[in-house]
């Protein structure tokens, strides 16, 4: 596992995990227990922190009044170095227990973040997201969630088998088993620090029946599904983080290489959710229109929506996108015909 999170190696345990282990892990003393525990004990603190973009995140710990910080939040939230003290003996116990913690000057630093989404809390990497296989989770998740639940306001048929690829940290998958509790939920990425992170995730949410699986696209899990989704990268990324860049001229090539997968690998009726970012030129999405051929010559009902017509408009500035108009985020919904 890389370096950033190598005492955390042993998170692959906890992939396959069930209910009833999970109300075992308390009394193990592992680094995937000890993180499991600390995300409960964050929980009955009544932790909560909304995650908001780097930019964000930089300007608000650039304030002199935030070098150290002073609370949960500013520690798992802020990312911030703290000081021996500073937070309470039990939480800093299983954060070294955990093998989180890193030394800094004059104190220490958590290497993994905590987010809540609703009720259900997340780890993911510690700002900044620098690292090549950093954990990332932001804006677009809470988007990415909400078109979700969403679609299953309105959606009647039953999800037996689910997939969520490039899961990260594992939110998507997370959202689909609770709401179709029935359904087994295959947790995707070709990051292992993201399939470990999802594995805990899944446990703190008591959801039994989400699977992390390692696989590029589709090719290692076997079978057709109910439903796709995804959250891909959808930016060119000049440091090529797996999380962030999306590949291709406009970074949307992945984006096309999940519908070309769900094409083939969605059951009769079966459904594909993505959310990703669009960058337009002169009014045009090629994106959309590589999306739009493909899909009618298979056949699927599909639509899209503008979520934000308008995101992450300083890549602008970069020379693959000198003829963009703007980078919009997308929801494109389909069906597979029955």
């Amino acid at each position: 596992m890389p370096s950033h999170l190598s005492s955390l190696a042993s998170l692959s345990a906890l992939r396959d995990i069930d209910a009833a282990d999970a109300a075992d892990l308390s009394n193990t003393v592992d680094a995937p227990s000890a993180l499991v525990e600390l995300g409960r004990a964050l929980q009955r603190e009544g932790y909560r922190f909304v995650t908001v973009t780097p930019l964000t995140h930089r300007r608000v710990n650039a304030r002199p009044e935030n070098a150290w910080a002073k609370t949960l939040r500013d520690v798992f939230g802020w990312s911030r170095p703290f000081k021996a003290g500073a937070l309470p003996a039990s939480i800093e116990e299983l954060m070294h227990a955990a093998g989180i913690v890193e030394q800094v000057s004059g104190g220490w630093r958590s290497r993994l973040r905590a987010s809540t989404l609703g009720s259900q809390l997340f780890f993911h990497s510690a700002y900044p997201t620098t690292a090549a296989d950093a954990v990332f989770f932001g804006p677009d998740t809470y988007r990415f969630i909400r078109a979700i639940d969403a679609e299953f306001a309105t959606c009647q048929q039953p999800i037996r088998r689910a997939a969520d690829i490039g899961c990260g940290a594992g939110p998507g998958a997370i959202a689909i088993a609770a709401r179709q509790p029935q359904a087994e939920v295959f947790a995707i990425d070709i990051n292992d620090d993201a399939l470990s992170l999802a594995a805990i995730n899944a446990v703190l949410a008591g959801a039994s029946r989400v699977r992390p699986c390692h696989s590029d696209l589709l090719k290692n899990v076997d079978g057709s599904f109910d439903l796709i989704v995804a959250n891909p990268p959808y930016l060119v990324d000049r440091s090529h983080r797996a999380y962030r860049d999306g590949g291709g001229e406009l970074g949307d090539a992945l984006s096309i290489a999940i519908v070309d997968a769900a094409i083939t690998r969605l059951a009769p009726g079966g459904l594909l959710w993505i959310y990703t970012g669009v960058a337009f030129i002169d009014g045009e999405a090629p994106l959309l229109h590589a999306a739009a051929e493909r899909l009618e010559r298979a056949g699927f009902r599909w639509r899209h929506e503008e979520i934000d017509p308008d995101v992450f408009g300083e890549e602008l500035e970069e020379a693959c996108y000198a003829h963009a108009d703007r980078i919009a985020a997308m929801w494109i919904a389909g069906q597979k015909p029955a």
